[in-house]
């Protein structure tokens, strides 16, 4: 099984009060891929990260193999999520992805 975990902040010109909209609208959109994606086994949208957290957001994606990282990123459905509920909105990306034999 592979982790793919992605963090991002919102952009300094995103208004407080446009957050949550803007949460909610990603994690529909990017939980919805599971089961459009090949390999994509489950997602989790982190949208209220405790305090000591880097970042404002995070996705904790798992995979079947690490092939299925590169499927998961250039498939048309993701891409479209991407460009429209994440991309628009967020700075910083922070990645990492490793595999586990559980």
């Amino acid at each position: 099984m592979v982790y793919h975990i992605v963090m991002w902040k919102f952009k300094p010109e995103i208004a407080e009060e446009q957050k949550p909209e803007l949460k909610a609208a990603m994690k529909e959109h990017l939980t919805g891929l599971v089961g459009q994606v090949p390999g994509l086994l489950s997602l989790e949208f982190v949208e209220e990260p405790i305090p000591s957290s880097t970042h404002d957001i995070a996705l904790v994606s798992t995979l079947e193999k690490a092939g299925d990282i590169a499927v998961y990123g250039s498939h048309p459905a993701h891409v479209a999520v991407a460009d429209t509920y994440v991309r628009p909105f967020v700075t910083e990306r922070a990645c990492l992805d490793y595999e586990t034999n559980a």
